[in-house]
C-alpha cells in the first residue's frame, strides 16, 4: 500500500483575528489595525492552502476565540478537509466554544496557560483551570485522537525552574493525577506528556524582531517557506509566523493567487538566502529566533 504524498508546508499561519483580549508581556502588541478576517477571503485562502499544508494555524496575532464566527471558519476547513492547529489563552472559552473545538478538522489545541498569571499577577485561576480542565476531560473522551498542549512558558529561566507556574503545575498534577518532572532543560526537552495525548510545552522568553532593533547578523537560515508561512488578516502573505506587521510583504492573496506569491521574486530570493545561509532581509537580520537554528 502506498503511503500518502505528504504535503509541501508542515504548517501554514492564517491570522483569522489580530485582536487579542489581553496584552502579555512577551508578546508585542500590534500596530496594524485591529481586523477580524472575512469569510469570503478566509474560504479563498483555505481553498488554495489546503492542497498545500498539512495543518491551518489559526494564529499569528491575536486570539482565534476573538472572532464571532469561528463556527463558520472551522465549518470551512471541515469542508476542504483542513486540519487545524489551534492557539488560545483560553480565557474566553465558553460554552459555546466547547463543541467547536472538538470539530474533527481539529488537529491540536493549545491552550497558552502562561498568559493568565502575565495578565493577572496574584489572582485566582480556578475558574479559568477549571473550564479548560473541564473541556480537555469531555476532549479525551470524545475525540482521544485529538492532541491537547498546554503551554507554560518559562519566560527568562531556560533551565525549566517553573518559578512563575509552580501553582498552575500543582493543579495540573491534581486534575490529571500526574507528576511534573523536577527539572526540564527546555533547551533540549519541550514537551512533557501527561496522559494520552494532552502534552505540557515549555519554551523560553524570546524578543520578537523588529525592523527597528540592531542588525545581529547577516548569515544565517530559517525554516520560513520552507515548513510554514503565515497570512495576515488582510490577505498579506508573510515569510514566517514572526512578521507580526507585514514587514515583508511577499503579495496579496486578495490580488494574486498564493501560488505566484510564493514563485515571486521576494519569497525566491529570501529560499535562496536561505540555502546558502545568506539573510536578504532586513527584519531576519534582526530576529533573535534565527539563532535556534545553529
Amino acid at each position: 500500500m502506498l503511503k500518502p504524498t505528504r504535503k509541501k508546508f508542515s504548517k501554514i499561519n492564517v491570522e483569522i483575528s489580530n485582536i487579542c483580549n489581553l496584552q502579555c508581556s512577551f508578546c508585542p502588541e500590534v500596530i496594524r489595525t485591529k481586523k477580524l478576517i472575512d469569510l469570503n477571503l478566509f474560504e479563498n485562502i483555505v481553498r488554495q492552502i489546503a492542497p498545500l499544508t498539512e495543518l491551518i494555524c489559526f494564529h499569528l496575532m491575536g486570539d482565534p476565540l476573538v472572532h464571532p464566527m469561528l463556527s463558520e471558519l472551522i465549518r470551512i476547513c471541515e469542508k476542504y478537509q483542513a486540519k487545524i492547529f489551534f492557539v488560545t489563552n483560553g480565557v474566553l472559552l465558553k460554552e459555546i466554544h466547547q463543541s467547536l473545538l472538538l470539530s474533527p478538522a481539529m488537529y491540536q489545541v493549545n491552550f497558552s496557560l502562561h498568559s493568565f498569571f502575565d495578565n493577572h499577577p496574584g489572582k485566582d485561576p480556578s475558574i479559568y483551570l477549571n473550564k479548560i480542565f473541564h473541556w480537555t476531560k469531555t476532549a479525551q473522551s470524545l475525540r482521544p485522537d485529538l492532541y491537547i498542549n498546554y503551554r507554560l512558558w518559562n519566560l527568562q529561566d531556560t533551565r525549566g525552574g517553573f518559578t512563575e507556574n509552580h501553582d498552575m503545575l500543582q493543579r495540573i498534577e491534581t486534575a490529571f493525577e500526574f507528576k511534573v518532572p523536577s527539572l526540564v532543560d527546555v533547551r533540549k526537552q519541550k514537551s512533557v506528556r501527561i496522559q494520552d495525548r494532552l502534552y505540557l510545552h515549555f519554551d523560553t522568553e524570546f524578543i520578537w524582531p523588529d525592523i527597528h532593533l540592531p542588525v545581529l547578523g547577516t548569515a544565517g537560515t530559517c525554516y520560513g517557506l520552507t515548513s510554514h508561512f503565515g497570512i495576515l488578516v488582510d490577505g498579506t502573505v508573510v515569510p514566517c509566523c514572526l512578521d507580526k506587521e507585514g514587514a515583508i510583504p511577499l503579495g496579496n492573496v486578495q490580488t494574486e493567487s498564493i501560488e505566484t506569491i510564493l514563485a515571486g521574486p521576494r519569497a525566491t530570493a529570501m529560499l535562496q538566502g536561505f540555502k546558502t545561509h545568506k539573510l536578504t532581509e532586513n527584519l531576519c537580520q534582526r530576529c533573535q529566533y534565527i539563532e535556534r537554528f545553529h
